[in-house]
């Protein structure tokens, strides 16, 4: 009797230290807070085509504003809405930035604390409740068609020595993971429209008339006047007054003409837009006296449009004539200057973006003369015929650098 107690008993005692062992053995059981590691962020976000919208929020905490761009496709064209919905050059690249946003997996979990977003750069830049200026991450939200989210997450910083890792969480939870991602999803201005603003390449330029000029407001007269022209014949440089320009410094005129960038822009008032399209002569209303005014622009009681700061006049090959006149310090330079990404900011005049108006005409006459005497095929008054309807719509804003470039003195071009 004796001997099946002692039997009875230690079979119990093995039943309890089997269910202790299962209980405390960390292999048997999963703790909650690794429960979805390793799953798919949105599981049917699978086709690259799907976004019809993407939003990214950008914190800068130099001036402790959420800065967002929007891209979206409207009336069968993509624009940018927080732009006034100026052109966007976006499927391409939407394309590329969802799919590097699709499918993502919940690698590792790394934080479950919401007192440790900052450290891994996922605060929302758009929480307004949140007080800390540092460790906001990138915020990016596609959508489709009808509006619906496909994802929405907040990139963070990279993780270190992990270059192709970053931290990442979703808007509406706490949890953050270090997730495997290509994406480099931009919140530039910039980056999301037709990068070749004038169309223009270095070496079809003929021809550069650079007036510098500033006006006298209060007085009401030019000042610090200066003019020079620039002339190639047989791939060679010459200078207005005598001289030869020096070949870098023109290189680097004609270049900067080519690789233009604009950085922000802001809508002409309708009249003046349909009047500067039709090329049949301005009927100025009050809205478009003070419009120009405002941005550095003014018309002569003869009809000529003089900018604050000067102009320059390219011929170009195919006959189009380019003017570029510069007007005012830019209002949206603060914004512009931090989606230009502050490339340039320690270079002279760098935080001084300028609003830019562009004009374009075409000359049959002018096409023939840097053609050998040649007939035009056309083509220029075609891309003239684009681009005078595209640069009526708008004021464009420049950089401070390229601003610069674009308005060398003889003693500049002679160095």
């Amino acid at each position: 009797m004796n001997e099946l107690k002692t039997t009875i008993l230690f079979g119990l005692t093995a039943v309890v230290l089997a269910a202790a062992a299962i209980v405390i053995d960390p292999g048997a059981a999963t703790p909650e807070i690794f429960s979805d590691q390793g799953e798919v962020f949105y599981p049917n976000f699978t086709d690259p085509q799907a976004p019809k919208s993407i939003e990214v929020v950008d914190y800068d905490e130099e001036t402790a504003t959420a800065r967002p761009l929007k891209v979206e496709f409207a009336a069968a064209k993509w624009v940018i809405p927080s732009h006034y919905n100026y052109p966007a050059d976006a499927e391409n690249r939407l394309a590329d930035t969802a799919a590097a946003l699709m499918e993502l997996h919940k690698d590792a979990m790394v934080s479950d604390r919401v007192e440790e977003h900052g450290d891994y750069g996922v605060i929302d830049p758009l929480a307004e409740n949140e007080v800390s200026l540092e460790g906001r991450g990138k915020r990016v939200t596609l959508k489709d068609e009808n509006d619906s989210v496909l994802s929405d997450f907040i990139i963070g910083k990279k993780v270190e020595g992990k270059s192709n890792r970053s931290y990442m969480r979703i808007p509406s939870q706490k949890r953050v993971y270090e997730v495997e991602t290509s994406a480099d999803v931009s919140a530039k201005f910039a980056d999301w429209i037709e990068t070749d603003l004038l169309k223009l390449a270095s070496g079809d330029i003929q021809k550069v008339l650079v007036n510098s000029y500033s006006i006298n407001e209060m007085l009401g007269r030019l000042e610090n006047q200066e003019s020079l022209t620039l002339t190639k014949k047989d791939a060679k440089w010459t200078m207005s007054g005598g001289g030869t320009p020096n070949d870098g410094k023109v290189n680097d005129l004609t270049g900067a003409l080519d690789s233009l960038k604009i950085v922000d822009v802001q809508p002409k008032p309708e009249h003046l837009t349909h009047d500067l399209q039709t090329q049949q002569g301005i009927t100025l209303s009050q809205e478009s006296i003070m419009s120009l005014r405002q941005k550095g622009f003014f018309i002569t009681q003869t009809g000529q449009l003089l900018s604050n700061e000067g102009e320059i006049i390219v011929d170009a090959k195919n006959g189009i004539q380019y003017t570029l006149r510069f007007g005012e310090i830019a209002s949206s330079g603060a914004a512009a200057q931090a989606a230009a990404g502050k490339e340039a900011e320690n270079k002279e005049g760098a935080d001084e973006q300028r609003y830019l108006f562009i004009t374009v005409s075409y000359s049959e006459a002018r096409a023939k003369q840097y053609n050998d005497g040649n007939d035009p095929d056309g083509k220029g008054k075609a891309l003239a015929d684009e681009l005078q309807n595209r640069f009526a719509e708008w004021y464009y804003v420049i950089s401070g650098a390229d601003f610069n470039k674009l308005r060398p003195r003889r003693r500049d071009l002679r160095g």
